[in-house]
Parts: C-alpha cells; sequence; structure tokens
C-alpha cells in the first residue's frame, strides 16, 4: 500500500485515545468517527482541529459504516464487537476490536471464520500486552532467559465503585452491570499468552460473591473472578480479575521457568519496571530490577501514556500488519484473541457447574469449532435467547429501579459542573 490508511473509529469515548494516535501517526489518515453521543463527538472535533485533522463525524452506524475507508477500530461497548467486527470483514475493511473479543461461544465461531474468509487483518487491542514489562518479559522469555514456561499469574484489579456512574450512567441494561466475575479476564490473561506463546487448554473458574457497596451501584455479578488453568505445554496459570479492594489497583504479570522467574513491580512502579531472578543469582541477596527501555521511542510513542503506554502499540501494531511489515507480527491475531478470552466464558461455565474442569478449545481447527457454533450462553438476555445465566453463583437479590435512578441523578449532576 502506498498511501496512508484510511481508517475509522466507532465509539468515541473508549476510542478517544486510538483517536489521539491516529490522528497524530505517519501512516494513518484518520476519515471517520462515530458515536451516538453528540457531547463525545464534540469533544472529538476539538482534538481534531487541535492536529489539523479533518474527518467526518457520525451518530449512527449506518452512516460511518457507508463512509470510503479502508480500516475500523472497535471502541464502542465491550460486549458488541463481534457482531460489527463481522460485518465489516465481510465489506472489506480490516478491523482492530477493543477488548473483548466476543460475547459468546457462538460469536467466537462467527468471528473466526469471518476473519478466515475476508483474509483482511483483525488485530485485538489487548494493550496489558504492550506495557514495557510485559513487552520485556516477552522479549527475554523468547530469549531462552528463563527456560521452558511452567507457572504464570496475571491480576487486573480495579476497584471500580467510585467511578460506576461515569461509565455505566444509571443503565439498568448497560453491559458492564451485567457483567459477570470472569468475563473481563484477558487484562489478567492476555500477557501470559502472549509472553509465553502457550494458551490455555483446560480451565476451572472460581468467584466471590457480590458486595454491598457494588449492589448498590446497580451490578449483580460477582465481586471477582478466578481461573486456574492448564496451558498447553502443560504450566499452570492463574488469572485474577476484579473489583477487589486495593489502591493503585493491581496490574501484576509473574512468569516461571525452569532457569529463573521474571515478574512486574507490584506497586512503586507497577508496569514500568520487572523484577529478575535467573539461576545463580540469590534474590535475597541482590535484587535485579530495572525499568526495561521503551519497544519503540518516538514522539508520538512517548506523548500516548494511557494504558501504561500500551494504547500506542494496539494502533501501531495494527497499521504495520495492514502494511505488511515484520513489526505488525506483533500484532494480536484472531486466533490468540480467543485464547486469552474464551476460558473466560468457559471459566463461568465452570463456576455454575460447581467448578467443574472444562476444556478450552483450539479454534484454529474447524472440527473443535462444531459443538459451539450454536452455543449462546451469557448474561445478555438480548443474545442469550434461552441460555441466559445469571449474573452470579451466589444467591442474590433483585436490584430496584430506584438503585439505577439515584447513579444516574448523581451522574448527570456531575456532567453539569
Amino acid at each position: 500500500m502506498d498511501r496512508k490508511i484510511r481508517i475509522g473509529v466507532f465509539g468515541a469515548y473508549r476510542g478517544m485515545t486510538m483517536i489521539q494516535v491516529l490522528s497524530r501517526h505517519p501512516d494513518a489518515e484518520l476519515v471517520a468517527i462515530c458515536d451516538k453521543h453528540k457531547p463525545l463527538l464534540d469533544k472529538c472535533k476539538l482534538s481534531l482541529e487541535e492536529h489539523g485533522v479533518n474527518a467526518a463525524l457520525y451518530e449512527d452506524f449506518e452512516s460511518f459504516f457507508a463512509h470510503d475507508m479502508d480500516a475500523v477500530v472497535l471502541a464502542n461497548y465491550a460486549n458488541e464487537h463481534a457482531p460489527f467486527a463481522i460485518r465489516l470483514l465481510d465489506s472489506g475493511r480490516h478491523v482492530c476490536s477493543e477488548v473483548l473479543p466476543v460475547e459468546t461461544l457462538s460469536q467466537a465461531v462467527a468471528l473466526v471464520e469471518a476473519v478466515e474468509r475476508s483474509g483482511k487483518v483483525y488485530a485485538y487491542a489487548e494493550n496489558y500486552c504492550y506495557f514495557a514489562a510485559t513487552q520485556e518479559m516477552k522479549r527475554r522469555y523468547q530469549a531462552g532467559d528463563l527456560g521452558e514456561f511452567t507457572h504464570g499469574e496475571g491480576e487486573y484489579v480495579h476497584d471500580c465503585e467510585a467511578i460506576w456512574g461515569d461509565i455505566t450512567y444509571g443503565e439498568r441494561d448497560h453491559w458492564r452491570n451485567r457483567l459477570y466475575s470472569c468475563y473481563y479476564c484477558t487484562h489478567s490473561l492476555g500477557p501470559i499468552v502472549t509472553i509465553t506463546g502457550t494458551r490455555p487448554i483446560r480451565v476451572v473458574g472460581f468467584e466471590n460473591p457480590n458486595v454491598p457497596n457494588m449492589w448498590e451501584k446497580g451490578y449483580a455479578g460477582g465481586a471477582s473472578g478466578m481461573l486456574v488453568m492448564q496451558m498447553s505445554n502443560g504450566a499452570t496459570v492463574k488469572s485474577l480479575n476484579g473489583y477487589l479492594k486495593r489502591e493503585p489497583g493491581s496490574v501484576w504479570y509473574s512468569i516461571y521457568g525452569q532457569k529463573g522467574m521474571m515478574e512486574s513491580d507490584r506497586w512503586q512502579q507497577g508496569v514500568n519496571r520487572v523484577h529478575l531472578f535467573q539461576e545463580g543469582n540469590a534474590l535475597t541477596e541482590q535484587d535485579i530490577a530495572y525499568n526495561p527501555k521503551p519497544v519503540v521511542d518516538t514522539v508520538l510513542s512517548r506523548a500516548i501514556d494511557t494504558h501504561g503506554g500500551g494504547d500506542f502499540y494496539t494502533m501501531h501494531y495494527f497499521l504495520e500488519k495492514i502494511l505488511g511489515r515484520p513489526a505488525g507480527s506483533e500484532a494480536i491475531d484472531i486466533y490468540q484473541a480467543l485464547d486469552m478470552a474464551l476460558p473466560g466464558l468457559l471459566g463461568y461455565q465452570s463456576i455454575l457447574n460447581g467448578n467443574k474442569p472444562f476444556d478450552v478449545p483450539d479454534f484454529r481447527i474447524p472440527a473443535e469449532r462444531e459443538p459451539y457454533r450454536y452455543n449462546t450462553a451469557c448474561t445478555n438476555p438480548e443474545i442469550a435467547g434461552d441460555s441466559l445465566l445469571p449474573r452470579c453463583s451466589f444467591p442474590t437479590k433483585e436490584i430496584p429501579d430506584s438503585v439505577y435512578e439515584t447513579v444516574r441523578q448523581a451522574w448527570e449532576a456531575k456532567q453539569k459542573l
């Protein structure tokens, strides 16, 4: 391709960071933005003017879909990416999907087959795979510094109570209010899959009961979800995500190998710093810790610091993949995306079935997709049909409309400040 990639962004709230990258990236021409909330589009207009970009602004997806563009970044609601991705792929557009890739196993089958028949690039924007620490852990693991992978742990603990109104607007049917404990698992599991190149083959799920403070915000799911997995090389992995009490939130990764281990910092510098132990080194005498150098060091990469700088890399590697450059291999493809996401869907089935182990299918193999082609089990009544799941395995009580109204009123009052 001898010109810039014409690209659009669907979803201006989460998509604002992508807009910030694409409006300045030398390989991108940002041509369209879509969001149903006009004040967000007004904010986008100001940002575009600041960077001298002229992009069309749409309030409805159909008009956005009709715009002439090569690729689309999906930054809409996290449970709604797959249907839009399938439609865009079938129309000949490349797709970069924000988390999560699918809501159901049925969507996973449909999405992987849409990617295969389209021949277009599908990239999964799991930005936690691109922290300085996770990229360094991947580099050192692949160089053989730790030996064969034996055990890993990932955590994404983010207490969202204080911002719940800002991210749900008091909507009873908002996807976050229907969220179950281990659905949002790719922030904790994704980096382990990326670092080691292994995939989960079996999963067992566990969850905590809902807590009163989150119930009072309109959320009825478990406070946290934990997945325990066997990986394709025999290693074990623990993945934890949810709304446990901890400030700052825990974003932490640990990789054990046959020759040593490596982990990100738990408190002071978080995912900007790594700790290393190799055979022959005694951590009781010497703490081998350092801040890795950035993989890409440009004016733009330094300017994008959201999600530990990971938001730059999701867009950058997506563009590199479309352009056929070697660095495009760092983009997360559809199969890796499902390796990261399917354990959350199946882990919840495990939770609801008394913590029974479930095999995790490899959707690279067409025959392994068939048992899931019509599996619509989820907590979304519009999608689940007869397979609607409860939002928590523990006993819960119905949340009255007054709770959502209180949250909405507080959010509206905040917008007027």
